[in-house]
């Protein structure tokens, strides 16, 4: 079994790319499983199911999605084979731009919006830093001048990564993707993180509502950039 995990922000593109991407493994002989990792709701599984694949969603609702999907990696492998599925293409919410949803032992692909501006891949963090294949969306809707600036910027904190130009309009580099997965090797059953994820102990993820600082503990970090952990 093949695990890919296919991560970036809101709006960049994550579904149409895999859906053009699914319908070029398809043709090069594979068998993919989709599990759709949502906050609140998604209808995606719905334009998956059209295509014929097995498809399963996942809604993390009130917790971290990355948390969710993380901790859930084996359950989803475990269904993929059941489906008779030789590819699990894992998509996975982004939110905060410190997301790390990637296992060592995957094809961890970031999909990444070239019109959000060239600095973006210095902010984007372990999600494109630790990525092995970045996707670049909505070039046709900038200049040529601006994709070189924005690639060169993705090579300068990911050197060793591939970078595929797509389009989830038209399919534009879907078949290269479909290269790129299908060459990539079996996942292990013994996986560790790339990076770790976001920080999430803290009384606000308990459900403290209360703003002052004394009211809350776990990780806290203050604007000087200090950090202390406050707790039993």
């Amino acid at each position: 079994m093949k695990l890919v995990v296919l991560a970036g922000t809101p709006g960049s593109g994550k579904t149409s790319v895999l859906l053009h991407t699914i319908k070029a493994l398809v043709s090069l002989g594979n068998s993919p499983a989709v599990v759709k990792i949502d906050c609140l709701w998604t209808d995606d599984d719905q334009k998956f199911k059209r295509l014929e694949i097995p498809v399963r969603v996942g809604l993390a609702k009130d917790m971290c999605p990355d948390h969710f999907t993380i901790y859930n990696i084996e359950d989803m492998l475990k269904w993929a084979g059941s489906q008779g599925a030789d590819i699990l293409l894992n998509e996975t919410a982004g939110l905060c731009l410190r997301c790390a949803p990637y296992p060592d032992d995957c094809l961890a692909v970031c999909v990444i919006d070239v019109t959000t501006g060239p600095n973006t891949p210095l902010k984007v963090g372990p999600l494109l830093t630790t990525a092995d294949v970045v996707v670049m969306t909505k070039g046709d809707v900038v200049s040529q001048a601006e994709r070189e600036v924005f690639r060169e910027r993705v090579l300068d904190v990911n050197p060793g990564c591939s970078i595929v130009e797509a389009n989830g309009l038209t399919g534009k580099g879907s078949f290269e993707l479909a290269e790129l997965i299908s060459a990539s090797p079996c996942t292990g059953t013994e996986m560790e993180l790339r990076y770790n994820p976001p920080l999430a102990i803290c009384s606000l993820c308990t459900g403290e509502m209360r703003v002052a600082r004394k009211h809350h503990m776990g990780v806290l970090r203050s604007l000087d950039g200090s950090m202390e952990y406050r707790g039993e």
